[in-house]
């Protein structure tokens, strides 16, 4: 029996005794992480586990939860503890709570709150949906240039209960705009008598409420800070972000990312909790518009009929589309990847292509040095076709240099084309990629066999 199997029984345990103190007690002992997997488990006692909790750590169990598992809990809460999680939820996870929520449940959870945190709760609700400033919070600590390490520290001691986290302090001015900041090991290193000013280095890195998530996850990744300080237009400070935050939004954005490139649209909820009606409405989207790339094929084929009736061309084709989807998709995904990383932006497409079409023409040499190879070795095509399987061989060769070279073109420069659009770049998923390649590729194919084939085996 695992330790999870060990917790499910000792919880179920108590429960059938009926002893809410015992439990009360055996619940506020375990960490967060173990009654968020007893919730999982056992889901039916979720609404249970968090009435019986302490304040404090029913708050720091609801906010990791998913969203699903929350709207279900919370309907099932009584009134005074709904209101008691609503009112010590930190600003930035009530935040993210409301804004999965319907209009009409904000405004009956809002009522809840104290006229304080319910002006605050607005204000933050008013930043676009996906901005910083939507996964801020305004509890932090500030301090001004000409204090000494002594008043800060006591400035600490008074205010660093409320703040978010103390382990960066900002340094403001008189108007409330952010000068710098400044780390705690700094501050407990320095002598007494030392004043802020003196320890200012002027290197502040701060995101604007209204930039995108996106944007902020990439900045948290290059530069190891633990929270990033967030101004409006004339650099007065706004509130925080911490990279708890940051995580939560880099896996929601991961996930969203992988279910594109796989040509479906972004869940809402986790798979097992998605209806089945649900789940065929997010898919079929993309695989009407698939199927209608597909039928395209149709189309090129029909115009190249007459090159239908040699059976040899039929053959290749299967190699010649996948190679080209292939490639394609390859340099989709690895461009998507750089993209979310924020290794490349929209200034280097050109640098971009300059690589793929160099990476692809090599690609496409080693395929066709292979397929060539293959017809050279097949001693029954040989045999069929006498002396024409050279120029068999080099139409098969030289269209799967085009193909693959096209199709590393289309996959790399279709991500900076949509996110110039304003689009998000994983919507150039691998399976779009591939059928519009798929289309340009029987084009190539046929074109080169024309041009080879012409009079001989057409």
């Amino acid at each position: 029996m695992d330790e999870l199997d060990t917790l499910v029984a000792q919880t179920e345990l108590l429960l059938a005794e009926g002893n809410e103190q015992q439990l009360k007690s055996y619940l506020d002992e375990l960490n967060i992480s173990d009654v968020e997997a007893l919730i999982d488990e056992l889901p039916e006692y979720g609404p249970t586990f968090i009435e019986t909790l302490s304040i404090n750590r029913a708050v720091n169990v609801f906010r990791i939860l998913d969203f699903p598992t929350q709207e279900r809990i919370l309907k099932k809460l009584s009134g005074p503890k709904i209101s008691e999680i609503i009112n010590e939820m930190p600003p930035d996870d009530r935040t993210a709570f409301f804004s999965e929520l319907k209009g009409d449940v904000v405004k009956q959870l809002i009522i809840l709150l104290s006229p304080a945190d319910r002006k605050e709760a607005l204000a933050l609700l008013g930043y676009p949906e996906d901005s910083v400033g939507r996964l801020m919070t305004p509890d932090y600590i500030t301090v001004k240039q000409h204090w000494n390490i002594v008043r800060v520290l006591e400035h600490i001691r008074k205010y660093g209960r409320a703040s978010e986290t103390i382990d960066v302090l900002y340094v403001i001015d008189r108007d409330g705009k952010l000068l710098d900041d400044i780390r705690i090991r700094d501050i407990l290193l320095a002598d007494p008598e030392t004043k802020v000013k003196d320890l200012v280095d002027n290197r502040l890195i701060a995101l604007n409420a209204n930039d995108p998530q996106e944007e902020a996850i990439n900045v948290f990744r290059m530069n190891n800070r633990v929270a990033l300080p967030v101004v409006d237009e004339q650099g007065i400070m706004l509130g925080i972000v911490t990279v708890d935050d940051i995580l939560w939004v880099a896996n929601e954005e991961y996930t969203e990312d992988m279910q594109r490139i796989g040509g479906t649209e972004a869940l809402d909820e986790p798979y097992l909790d998605v209806s089945i009606m649900h789940l065929v409405k997010k898919r079929a989207g993309w695989l009407i518009v698939l199927f209608l790339g597909q039928l395209l094929t149709a189309t090129v084929l029909e115009h190249y009929e007459s090159q239908l009736a040699s059976a040899i061309l039929i053959l290749f084709m299967p190699l010649i589309l996948s190679s080209g989807g292939n490639s394609g998709s390859q340099a989709s995904t690895l461009i998507i990847q750089a993209m979310a990383l924020g290794e490349v932006t929209l200034v280097d497409w050109w640098r971009v292509m300059r690589r793929e079409i160099l990476s692809g023409l090599l690609l496409g040499l080693i395929l066709g040095t292979l397929g060539f190879a293959r017809v050279c070795t097949w001693q029954a095509f040989s045999a069929a076709y006498g002396d024409h399987w050279v120029l068999v061989g080099m139409v098969v060769s030289l269209s799967l240099v085009g193909v693959v070279l096209w199709g590393s073109l289309v996959g790399s420069m279709l991500p900076f084309i949509l996110r110039r659009l304003g689009a998000d770049p994983a919507s150039s998923s691998a399976p779009f990629v591939s059928t519009l390649v798929d289309v340009t590729g029987l084009i190539i194919y046929f074109t080169v066999a024309t041009l080879i084939l012409a009079g001989i085996l057409l």
